[in-house]
């Protein structure tokens, strides 16, 4: 009687066959998530680049909670802004760069999608 932990025998072959074939499978199932998952940052990518006006948007003012969560911080020097002073970052949200204060959403600047491209 065969224990469960020794080895398959590989006399026929169909042992081989299956282990190999599983493999694949596992390695198909991998790429295949990982695949997925950066069809989801594109799509994420895509929806924040279309162009949302937002009037409340001004030097002085605030930005809601909600905005920033929804908005990605960018590299100010690979797309040409000014330098954020210490506490502050450049986000891109709904097509436009807003500088604002990490703390308190206070905002410094904003470039809007019409005037960036």
């Amino acid at each position: 009687m065969r224990r469960f932990c020794e080895p398959v025998s590989a006399s026929n072959g169909a042992e081989v066959l299956l282990v190999k074939v599983i493999g694949k499978i596992i390695a198909v199932s991998v790429l295949s998530a990982l695949c997925s998952g950066v069809m989801l940052a594109q799509d994420h990518h895509e929806e924040q680049s279309q162009y949302v006006r937002h009037d409340d948007w001004k030097k002085g003012h605030k930005m809601q909670d909600e905005d920033w969560k929804r908005g990605s911080q960018v590299d100010y020097k690979s797309h040409h802004l000014k330098a954020p002073p210490s506490g502050y970052e450049w986000r891109q949200v709904d097509g436009n760069y807003v500088m604002a204060a990490v703390a308190t959403g206070l905002i410094a600047s904003v470039i809007v999608a019409s005037a960036a491209h």
